[in-house]
């Protein structure tokens, strides 16, 4: 059996709002959405991989918060973990460094205005069901 690679994926919040980051390439998901991140690296831990990640490919400072329940597979052997974020203060303001062309804030009631990849769908809901949650 192969080892599972986790790629942790950034619920990144502010004020309410959920980051969407437009994929540039591949060209099989270019133009369609997800929520930033990527791949954990030997010895990382998936916190560490997604503050170094969203400093990679958003220019920004953050700290976890909290992972979302669940975990999605992606194409074999990888499998999607998304944890909650936000920007530490004094971080820049995002902006689209690597494998995106156009971020967007998204309030709850807007989320599903841009096109998500499908492996990212089933996350972004749950997440919404965790802030849903939490807030109040």
């Amino acid at each position: 059996m192969t080892e599972r690679i986790v790629v942790v994926g950034a619920a990144l919040l502010d004020g309410g709002r959920l980051l969407a980051a437009r994929r540039s390439a591949p060209a099989d998901l270019a133009g369609r959405w997800e929520l930033p991140g990527g791949k954990v690296e030997p010895g990382e831990s998936p916190r560490d991989a997604l503050v170094r990640e969203l400093r990679e490919e958003l220019g920004v400072e953050t700290e976890t918060v909290a992972r979302v329940p669940g975990e999605w597979p992606l194409r074999s052997p990888y499998v999607l973990r998304v944890y909650t974020a936000r920007l530490l203060p004094g971080s820049a303001a995002p902006r689209a460094l690597q494998d995106h062309d156009e971020l967007r804030w998204l309030a709850p009631d807007r989320i599903w205005d841009v096109d998500w990849l499908d492996q990212d769908v089933p996350a972004v809901r749950e997440t919404l069901t965790h802030l849903d949650a939490h807030a109040g």
